[in-house]
């Protein structure tokens, strides 16, 4: 076997600790600004939406450019248990997580928008009916049951056997990306060319907006699809030390364009932009997705790529947080909402409590076999 292509990237796993662990902030943020969310604090505003729109465009489609890279790893290493050791790592926890961890988020969330009445078990006793009379006077209606926040385990499961199938189907394929990006590249390859099916794929997104509907997404499909992609042939390529080379050029583009998008927004917030800018915008919403990738990776394999003894304790907690961090979120707001708390206090109260449960729980959990299952809880495996 080759050594090369099963040896571990360290600075892979840290970066998907990280960019995990940025969801807690991430989803504590969602309740204080005035995008639509599952439950709003009455303190809700436009102040720290910018800080927000920092990680928004590239946070997710990092993790699935890492988790295309860690399905190469394991497609490395047992071929033949790929299909079966994907699913159960995460169609078991999708299939648990909608049905023992999602529901508090849509009971709050009928309960706080349409002024539902009914208690906890009446609600599941509607939830395990697939219930869908729960719409609001836009006429959008909730589907139940939901996967909300773990949309995510089901598109990289998805993504996975696609590239288990295109591995069984074209052998050669990853070879012939490895020897084309090995070819001398400079910076406009790696800060434009490799953005360009990012922005792309951001002009289509008037025509089909973020679902997570898994047939109907398509916005979402060319982004993350292409990242996975990209992270699946390029795992043991030169693309990482491209990243290393450009990540102070990559950096200063995506803190640019962050700027723009910023003055951008701001500008035409009541008024209708220009066609042209609008489409120059998209492309660089899409930029600054390639570039904040491209600078996290480069300064993570720069700095990061060892082992230690908080990675080996961090990978396989880190999933377990992120199944349960989103419901702990929704339910530690209603507990804390009678305390009426400044919002700056509440909301890092909610950052530090909800980390600290959701590690609680993994620790006590990752103790019991079934629910280690459930939960998608490994040995440290990617």
């Amino acid at each position: 076997m080759n050594t090369a292509n099963t040896s571990r990237q360290y600075f892979l796993d840290w970066l998907r600790i990280l960019a995990f662990g940025l969801l807690v902030p991430y989803h504590v943020g969602m309740y204080y600004v005035t995008w639509d969310w599952h439950v709003k604090s009455a303190a809700a505003s436009s102040l720290i939406e910018p800080l927000m729109l920092l990680t928004a465009p590239w946070r997710l489609g990092l993790l699935f450019l890492i988790g295309g890279a860690a399905a190469r790893y394991l497609l490395s290493k047992q071929p033949q248990g790929f299909v079966g050791s994907r699913t159960k790592r995460l169609l078991i926890p999708l299939i648990f997580g909608m049905y023992f961890i999602v529901p508090p988020q849509a009971f709050f969330e009928v309960q706080t928008k349409l002024a539902y009445e009914g208690s906890y078990l009446d609600f599941m006793q509607l939830y395990l009916k697939a219930f869908h009379g729960f719409c609001g006077k836009d006429g959008k209606c909730l589907d139940l049951p939901t996967w909300n926040h773990l949309w995510f385990v089901a598109y990289l499961w998805v993504y996975s056997l696609i590239g288990w199938a295109l591995w069984r189907a074209w052998p050669s394929l990853a070879a012939r990306f490895e020897c084309w990006i090995a070819k001398p590249r400079g910076a406009l390859f790696t800060l434009l060319v490799l953005a360009l099916p990012l922005m792309a794929a951001r002009q289509i997104n008037v025509l089909f907006p973020s679902t997570h509907n898994l047939t109907w997404d398509w916005y979402n499909h060319a982004q993350y699809g292409y990242l996975f992609l990209l992270g699946l042939l390029g795992a043991h390529s030169g693309l990482w030390t491209l990243m290393q080379q450009w990540r102070r050029w990559a950096l200063a583009l995506a803190v640019l364009a962050w700027a723009l998008i910023l003055v951008y927004f701001k500008a035409y917030d009541q008024v209708e932009p220009p066609q042209a800018l609008r489409l120059a915008m998209r492309c660089v919403w899409g930029g600054l997705e390639w570039w904040a990738i491209t600078a996290a990776c480069g300064y993570a394999k720069q700095w990061l790529n060892f082992d230690h003894a908080w990675r080996r304790w961090l990978t396989p907690a880190i999933f377990c947080v992120y199944i349960l961090h989103q419901s702990v979120i929704v339910i530690l707001t209603r507990v804390l909402l009678p305390l009426a708390l400044p919002a700056a206090v509440e909301g890092l109260l909610l950052i530090v409590l909800t980390f600290t449960l959701c590690l609680l729980g993994y620790v006590v959990v990752r103790r019991v076999p079934v629910l280690r299952a459930a939960l998608g809880i490994s040995s440290g495996s990617r």
